[in-house]
């Protein structure tokens, strides 16, 4: 490439001499004066053509270096080898037509018809191959062309991206100020914006020493980031106050649930009284993990309080929801007592109206089976006759002096089920069916 980057010293040199004519000099008539006319017409053509290849190259440059700075596809690759390709290229017609030029002083008073032939003959050669070189150029630069839209698209998003970011910045900054101008402390998102300092400082030193692709992808990174921190500081009040009213909230479901669990004792005890260990056994424990679960919530609840006053805000939010599924847990073990035992005497009093819910969902279940039908698919028939089966077994366990009312109401809840994907399965079937 040593050739081609001398140029445009090269060009300096040779092109004044070419378009002045060449100089002062003497001329003489006849058919010499003409040969030399036409020799150095030849050189003026060669030299506007050595100009125009250099300038060629000196735009295509400018398309390689925009196009790597952005793109680092084989593709751009093959691009910068072509280019080098060409710059050897180009070497050797300038190499060529400088020696041409050198060859052949045309200012010389003394020159001769032939020499200024052969001079006239070398020179246009040399043109032609500077202007095939510079088809060869034009020809190459025409199919960079996507790959230059595609930079310098890149490019026009470069600074506009990188303010955005700035912006992002400024805005997360003036919202960590103004929260905590009403007292509001904001540590966490404090340190967040702080981490975003270096990231700045890279989008800064801009994308001649990071590259255009990376330092587009930082600003996005950054614009996201800060905005996260602006949108989070902006409804840290509002977070604050919801903060506060679920603690107060909180607090009330763990005393009405402390005053709740009271009654689970003497519910046991009925449960006791009047129906067999199988109903109530694994009840039992209810009253003293109520009481340690509404323990640690009230704790937990002490803790988000603390944290809630140092402004502990993922720790407030933490504790907050672990109180929350405490108190959810409990508050079913607790229902299920109450729930027990109303169950257990709805079914004690009338036993027959569990059963027939059982019995219509499986006849209902078998007269869609024998929609279209002279015989139940096996598949559909098995589980609910074994259903019918369940449900006198059933029955016939509440013979006896302490039935076991739960097993029964388990038993028939299994079978309404059974009876549930029977039906299901048979929709879905006949709709598969209906489909094809």
């Amino acid at each position: 490439m040593r050739l081609a980057f001398a140029l445009p010293l090269l060009v300096a040199a040779l092109v004044p001499h070419s378009y002045a004519g060449g100089g002062t000099r003497r001329w003489f008539g006849g058919r010499g004066e003409s040969q030399r006319a036409e020799a150095q017409a030849a050189k003026d053509a060669a030299a506007a053509a050595f100009y125009e290849l250099d300038t060629a190259q000196r735009g295509l440059r400018i398309t390689i270096e925009t196009i790597t700075a952005v793109d680092g596809s084989p593709e751009a690759q093959r691009a910068v080898d072509g280019f080098a390709a060409l710059g050897r290229r180009i070497d050797e017609v300038s190499h060529a037509y400088i020696s041409a030029v050198d060859a052949h002083d045309l200012d010389r008073e003394e020159i001769d018809a032939g020499s200024a032939q052969r001079a006239r003959a070398e020179l246009t050669r040399a043109k032609e191959e500077l202007e095939r070189v510079k088809g060869e150029l034009d020809r190459f630069e025409e199919g960079l062309a996507p790959l230059l839209d595609r930079a310098e698209t890149q490019l026009a998003r470069l600074a506009p991206a990188v303010e955005r970011a700035r912006q992002a910045l400024r805005g997360a900054s003036d919202a960590l100020d103004a929260v905590r101008a009403k007292g509001l402390r904001a540590d966490d998102l404090a340190a967040r914006l702080a981490r975003l300092g270096p990231e700045l400082t890279r989008l800064n030193e801009g994308a001649g020493r990071h590259g255009v692709g990376e330092t587009l992808q930082r600003a996005d990174r950054v614009l996201r980031d800060a905005e996260a921190v602006r949108v989070e500081a902006e409804r840290l009040p509002e977070r604050a106050a919801e903060i506060d009213k679920r603690l107060v909230s909180l607090r009330t479901r763990a005393e009405a649930l402390a005053t709740r669990a009271e009654a689970v004792e003497p519910v046991l005890s009925e449960l006791r009284r009047r129906y067999s260990a199988a109903c109530w056994q694994d009840l039992q424990h209810v009253p003293e993990q109520t009481a340690g679960a509404v323990r640690q919530a009230e704790e937990r609840l002490a803790e988000a309080a603390a944290a809630r006053t140092e402004q502990r805000w993922p720790d407030v939010t933490a504790l907050l929801s672990t109180v929350r599924a405490l108190l959810d847990t409990t508050g079913e073990a607790v229902s299920a007592a109450g729930d027990r035992l109303r169950r257990l005497d709805a079914v004690a009093k009338d036993p027959k109206a569990e059963t027939d819910r059982a019995r219509f969902a499986v006849r209902d279940a078998q007269r869609l089976a024998m929609e279209g039908r002279s015989r139940p698919d096996p598949r559909h028939a098995r589980p609910l006759d074994e259903a019918v089966a369940r449900i006198e077994r059933a029955v016939d366990g509440l013979e006896g002096r302490h039935p076991d009312y739960w097993h029964f109401l388990m038993e028939l809840e299994a079978v309404r089920a059974a009876a549930a994907d029977v039906v299901t399965a048979i929709r879905e079937e006949r709709g598969a069916g209906a489909a094809h």
